[in-house]
């Protein structure tokens, strides 16, 4: 499994609403169980982050771990969602986030953006979007949803 995480997930590691489902996610993440897909425009984004969430990344095994730019074709598909009214101008960078795991066809986009990402009339924008444009369907989903349970 592929995961593209957005940098909210990363902010959530010591968040007190987020930590209980994001720091079990990165722990599975550094076990290897899913691959984590961490792009430029994250890397940007965590630059303005505490320290500690800012070094996040470099705990995560390079194995299991893809590193991507922001390409053409992304920031196309991300121009799209706004011209489309998905989101404005002012979310670009969500946009850019979500054209990135759909250009590439991630498992799931995971995030804890309630209002632009996860949120289950937005992914129906963006996924009809998609299919104007010929891209596939995207899934974005929380880390509570996607981590293994814990079959103690």
């Amino acid at each position: 499994m592929k995961f593209y995480v957005d940098t909210s997930v990363w902010g959530g590691h010591d968040d007190d609403e987020f930590s209980l489902w994001t720091q079990p996610f990165f722990q599975q993440a550094k076990q290897g169980l899913f691959i984590i897909v961490l792009s430029d425009l994250t890397l940007r984004e965590l630059s303005l982050a505490p320290a500690k969430i800012k070094s996040l990344p470099t705990t995560i095994p390079v194995d299991f771990l893809e590193l991507t730019s922001l390409t053409p074709e992304q920031i196309e598909l991300a121009n799209k969602y706004i011209e489309e009214g998905a989101l404005t101008k002012k979310f670009y960078s969500d946009a850019q986030h979500i054209a990135i795991a759909t250009t590439l066809k991630v498992d799931s986009l995971v995030s804890w953006n309630f209002k632009h990402m996860v949120n289950f009339f937005r992914i129906r924008q963006y996924n009809s979007i998609n299919l104007k444009f010929g891209y596939s369907t995207i899934d974005i989903r929380t880390p509570k949803e996607v981590i293994y349970e814990d079959k103690n």
